[in-house]
């Protein structure tokens, strides 16, 4: 829930707060702290629907998926936000919550929208255990602005509130997060979403009807546990969109006909190859600015590496329910462990049948795939999500972390973002079981080689080659 009270603000101060935010991100003090706008809150993990713009000039807001907006306050022409950096609770998924770092009550914090050439003035209160700064990734700005805490700005020790003031000054998709103890910090899901929108039309950025944005991070949280670790390095076992994974993120709900925006930004610590299924899509646009129209070619993957932001477009022409997320395979699994061996063929029966006289709930599961354990109702550690989860109209999805569903319905009323529910197919076309015709005959049996003498093959064997840079690969 967001809630947000105005407050009267001191004339003198609130001349002192601006002259402070002139140059450099600076402290602001007891008496100026009388005219910071209260900061917004919000606690639940619902996407809430588009802000339009109260005051300043008009924009086509953009929907944070299972996020929000931040409300700005407008002063003397100058948009003044309040982020809060704290601890918070975030419930990554039902029956799974974090004790995460954020902004605002919520991980990731609330996307900031602003419009070409606004002044834009943030304060900073920090609430964490330890010194902080918030860096504006991607955008053009004042050197004393920028968020390097010691490079460029003394860092916001806890209890301090700091100001940053500049003109936002290209449209384009932005990112957020501290550049102080970074590693600690974004592990613990400290970042946020920016967005500039254009001032007037702009030949490179078409208007569109729905327009998407979610960030992508990622957590080692143990099952049973709430902290992340947040030295690890790679192994990570909950990959998130929003500190969300499915079947805990929202789908993205369109109407036929639509053209559509998606703006994805990767915090995390390794690439994404990101998956739309149905549709092909342009890239338009990175956090260095839309891409020129000679420039886009048609794609249904596009990779976001560490630390880039990709925006597509697409028009959404074909009706149905269809997959979007990582193409990583172990992206779209949830809570899984990375020691695990494989049992594909391997017959568990009679060493079930032994196990069980010492353990009589042991069940066998691996040797057929994975899929046996999307039906399986085991009891779960407490804290944690199942690693295959999610249920579809024709069974289960077996799907996890990055996966969420683009749901294009022709009936979808503009400006609509709620679910419509499952695709309701055309008779006939839904891939279905064939029924062997009358009379036919079952494939014959492979033959099996009769017994021989001759000598076993030697084993394949492969060596990796050497020689050519690649060794610690």
């Amino acid at each position: 829930m967001i809630s947000r009270r105005n407050l009267f603000a001191r004339a003198a101060a609130g001349a002192a707060l601006g002259a402070a935010g002139a140059v450099n991100a600076s402290g602001v003090s007891r008496v100026a702290m009388a005219a910071l706008p209260e900061p917004a809150q919000r606690d639940t993990p619902d996407t809430a629907p588009p802000l339009t713009p109260p005051d300043g000039r008009p924009y086509n807001p953009v929907v944070t998926l299972n996020g929000w907006t931040l409300p700005w306050r407008m002063r003397d022409g100058v948009k003044e936000f309040h982020l809060v950096a704290e601890p918070v609770l975030r419930e990554l998924a039902p029956g799974c919550t974090a004790h995460l770092w954020g902004y605002n009550g919520q991980s990731p914090g609330p996307t900031i929208e602003v419009v070409e050439g606004d002044r834009v003035r943030i304060y900073v209160t920090n609430k964490l255990p330890e010194h902080t700064s918030v860096h504006w990734h991607g955008q053009r700005l004042p050197n004393g602005m920028d968020g390097v805490s010691g490079l460029t700005q003394p860092a916001i020790k806890p209890g301090e509130t700091f100001v940053y003031e500049f003109i936002a000054r290209r449209p384009g998709t932005f990112m957020y997060h501290p550049h102080a103890d970074e590693m600690t910090q974004m592990a613990m899901g400290m970042m946020g979403f920016w967005v500039t929108h254009p001032k007037a039309r702009h030949p490179q950025i078409a208007e569109v009807q729905r327009d998407f944005c979610f960030l992508l991070s990622s957590y080692d949280i143990d099952p049973g546990s709430y902290t992340p670790r947040t030295m690890t390095m790679t192994d990570f076992n909950l990959w998130t969109w929003n500190s969300r994974v499915f079947p805990g993120i929202d789908t993205l709900n369109v109407r036929q006909g639509d053209r559509v925006r998606v703006r994805i930004g990767n915090l995390t610590m390794t690439n994404h190859p990101i998956h739309l299924h149905g549709h092909e899509f342009e890239v338009t646009g990175t956090d260095g600015g839309p891409v020129p129209r000679s420039a886009r070619w048609p794609e249904v993957t596009t990779d976001v590496a560490v630390g880039q932001m990709r925006q597509i477009e697409f028009i959404a022409d074909e009706p149905g329910d269809w997959a979007i997320h990582c193409h990583k395979s172990h992206h779209t699994m949830n809570a899984m462990g990375h020691e695990v061996d494989t049992l594909i063929g391997v017959d568990h029966r009679g060493l079930a049948a032994r196990i069980n006289k010492v353990i009589p709930d042991y069940m066998a599961m691996g040797e057929r795939g994975m899929a046996d354990m999307a039906d399986m109702e085991m009891p779960l550690p407490e804290n944690t999500v199942p690693m295959m989860a999610g249920r579809g109209p024709h069974g289960a999805l077996e799907m996890g972390g990055m996966f969420s569903v683009l749901k294009v319905r022709k009936d979808q009323k503009p400006g609509d973002y709620r679910d419509p529910g499952w695709y309701a197919a055309p008779r006939g076309t839904v891939a279905r079981a064939v029924d062997a015709p009358p009379g036919a005959q079952s494939a014959p049996a492979p033959r099996t080689a009769a017994p021989s003498s001759a000598p076993a093959p030697e084993p394949l064997r492969v060596r990796k080659p050497d020689g050519h840079g690649h060794q610690g690969h």
